[in-house]
């Protein structure tokens, strides 16, 4: 009634995994979007430093750096450099994208138990969040 399977699985081998495809463990995949995240929340906070002045932002963005580099091995982020030129979102856009990042990346963070990475994120957010709140006041 079947016709036995005469080709073997483009799935799976006998000889083990393929050596010539990269295999990554769940850790390094973890570490690899992780510092992805934290990268981009760099980025939006790099923006909001050239909007507004602020030595939390500064503090945090040294954080984030610093975080970013432990994560990929020790090499320094690539950063945009600060100028008063860069002011197309508002800050109210970038805050709100702040957050969002920052909570991706507290997600990652839990789920390989970084506890400096979740406790740096969650910070973010909260500062991110309090940030919203007198502009979300003022546009009621």
């Amino acid at each position: 009634m079947y016709e036995p399977i005469r080709a073997k699985s483009v799935h799976s081998t006998v000889d083990g995994p393929n050596p010539d495809f990269p295999h990554r463990s769940r850790e390094e995949e973890l570490d690899i979007q992780l510092a992805g995240h934290l990268a981009a929340l760099l980025a939006v906070t790099d923006e909001l430093r050239a909007t507004e002045t602020s030595a939390d932002l500064d503090t945090a963005a040294e954080r984030l750096a610093e975080q970013v580099g432990r994560l990929r091995g020790g090499r320094t982020p690539v950063r945009a450099p600060m100028s008063g030129t860069r002011r197309e979102h508002s800050a109210t856009a970038l805050h709100q994208r702040a957050h969002a990042l920052a909570g991706r990346a507290l997600v990652v963070a839990a789920s390989r138990a970084d506890t400096a990475a979740a406790i740096l994120a969650a910070e973010r957010m909260d500062a991110h969040a309090a940030a919203l709140e007198p502009r979300e006041l003022a546009s009621r």
